[in-house]
């Protein structure tokens, strides 16, 4: 069956992002199976995917209103709930879904091929850049501000600014200024 040869291709997977997003992707094609919507990958394992692995999580964080659908597809697949994450120890993966629904988060997803019929939904770059100069700033996380400069630098000429800035205004995000301020860095190592 197709769980199962996904399974042992999951286990034999030597890269950490790639098995991820195979784990997201057999995820995906099973709730697609049963005509539901598919999750969007969104957190570290986003954030893995757009710095091609400079950046590394253990966990598979998911945006997903339907629990209960994905709850059965964990369970199917051998995931244990403990607390708010899924275990599967066989193949050594981690879940959480610390988002229903992904409100306001308009930027274009990606959605990555897989091979095997299998694809996965990443958050868009720019409302993932949104995401982590809000814990940039509102965190004091280094490690966010470091991220987001390297994004800002990786996909310089690909992103859609004017989507970044007008995000960056909005009172629950407030990062205008550091944004800005990102930016203009950028600009000077890109000249130099």
């Amino acid at each position: 069956m197709m769980k199962e040869k996904i399974m042992k291709i999951i286990k034999d997977t030597e890269s950490p992002l790639k098995r991820q997003l195979l784990i997201a992707g057999l995820i995906t094609k099973l709730l697609q199976e049963r005509g539901k919507d598919i999750p969007t990958v969104i957190g570290g394992c986003a954030l893995s995917y757009y710095t091609r692995e400079v950046y590394f999580t253990s966990d598979i964080d998911l945006a997903y209103s339907d629990r209960e659908a994905l709850d059965g597809v964990l369970k199917e697949l051998g995931f244990i709930k403990e607390g708010r994450f899924w275990i599967n120890e066989d193949i050594k993966a981690v879940v959480e879904v610390p988002a229903g629904t992904l409100i306001g988060e308009d930027s274009p997803e990606e959605i990555v091929e897989l091979g095997e019929g299998l694809i996965c939904k990443i958050i868009g770059i720019e409302d993932l850049i949104i995401d982590r100069l809000n814990a940039c700033k509102h965190w004091r996380s280094a490690i966010d501000c470091e991220m987001v400069e390297l994004l800002l630098a990786r996909y310089y000429n690909e992103l859609d600014w004017n989507y970044l800035e007008k995000k960056a205004i909005l009172p629950e995000n407030d990062t205008v200024i550091e944004l800005n301020e990102m930016k203009k860095k950028i600009e000077r190592w890109l000249k130099e």
